[in-house]
């Protein structure tokens, strides 16, 4: 068992470390969200721990930070806001929020991996990673809403589900950025 073991973590070329980094930032993720304000799109810090886990961990171990934290509620672990876990929370209408996290940390990993390591390249691909974040989530949320309520327009949702946190998101990367930039270093990741 322990030569499987060895083998697996040598094939994927992540190490214990990268593990427990992974691990560490996936429940950073799960107390970022229990930081909540209930509203019809919760406001939380997750979107703040999700830009934390790229910047300083990178893109690879970042979006897998990403998929295990939502693997965990997947399970029914009380990790998404209001201390909500189950596949309930991920098919309901703020899933795809949820989902778009992934795709922000694919899109990140992506830029960084192309454009390279630069302040810039961090900066534009988690915004961008943001946007697409929020596309997802906002096609998401409608589809369902119209499914179980009826009709909504766009502009609507986006005033719902959107426009009220664009600056505090934007305040997040800020501080996801200087953080990264700050703590890389010391920790040698």
């Amino acid at each position: 068992m322990k030569m499987l073991w060895k083998q697996t973590v040598k094939k994927s070329g992540i190490g214990i470390r990268d593990m427990t980094y992974i691990a560490l930032f996936s429940v950073l993720m799960a107390v970022c969200s229990w930081i909540s304000i209930p509203s019809t799109v919760p406001f939380t810090m997750q979107t703040f721990a999700v830009f934390c886990a790229l910047g300083l961990l990178g893109g690879r171990r970042g979006t897998l930070s990403v998929v295990v934290y939502l693997l965990l509620g997947a399970l029914g672990l009380p990790v998404f806001a209001g201390f909500r876990g189950g596949i309930g929370v991920l098919a309901g209408t703020t899933g795809g929020y949820l989902f778009g996290f992934v795709f922000s940390a694919l899109t990140y990993w992506g830029l960084t991996s192309l454009l390279g390591d630069q302040t810039a390249v961090h900066t534009a691909a988690m915004v961008l990673g943001l946007l697409i974040c929020y596309a997802f989530g906002t096609l998401w949320f409608m589809l369902l809403y119209t499914r179980s309520v009826g009709a909504v327009s766009l502009w609507t949702v986006l005033g719902w589900c959107v426009l009220p946190f664009v600056l505090p998101d934007i305040i997040k990367i800020a501080l996801a950025l200087g953080l990264a930039s700050r703590l890389s270093p010391l920790l040698h990741l």
